[in-house]
């Protein structure tokens, strides 16, 4: 199993929209960073993922699972990117935000801090402990 990082607006897909769409799931489409797309193309079924919102909250909200690997993102029409498909699994009981992040020295080579900017990321097992047992889960 792999760990991942994916971004979104509340505005555009929220954490209460996730959890709204059930066992169902929800397509993640819309990523056109090529280095974000390759993490999805890397995703496998059952994966964990944390679920961010960006904006003025920055703050990893949830974990969510791939319900689906790596198929034609349909908003595409260059026909190089890929969504995948994600369903939610629970909340954090206390939101990691961006800030405490940052705070924390164990963080400094976290891809959220050093990368920012990217969508998608892959979190390795030491840093989802962490963000785990600080989300109180």
């Amino acid at each position: 199993m792999q760990y991942w990082l994916i971004k979104t607006e509340p505005e555009e897909w929220s954490w209460k929209q996730q959890v709204k769409s059930a066992n169902e799931g929800a397509e993640w489409s819309g990523v056109r960073n090529f280095q974000a797309s390759k993490n999805l193309r890397n995703m496998k079924i059952r994966d964990k993922c944390f679920f961010y919102h960006t904006g003025k909250t920055k703050s990893i909200m949830g974990i969510v699972e791939v319900k689906k690997e790596a198929f034609l993102d349909k908003s595409d029409k260059t026909r190089k990117f890929v969504s995948v498909a994600v369903k939610a699994l629970y909340p954090l009981k206390k939101e990691v935000s961006l800030k405490e992040i940052k705070k924390n020295k164990d963080f400094r080579d976290f891809a959220l801090v050093k990368q920012s900017r990217l969508s998608v990321m892959k979190v390795n097992l030491k840093y989802w402990k962490k963000i785990c047992k600080m989300g109180k889960v």
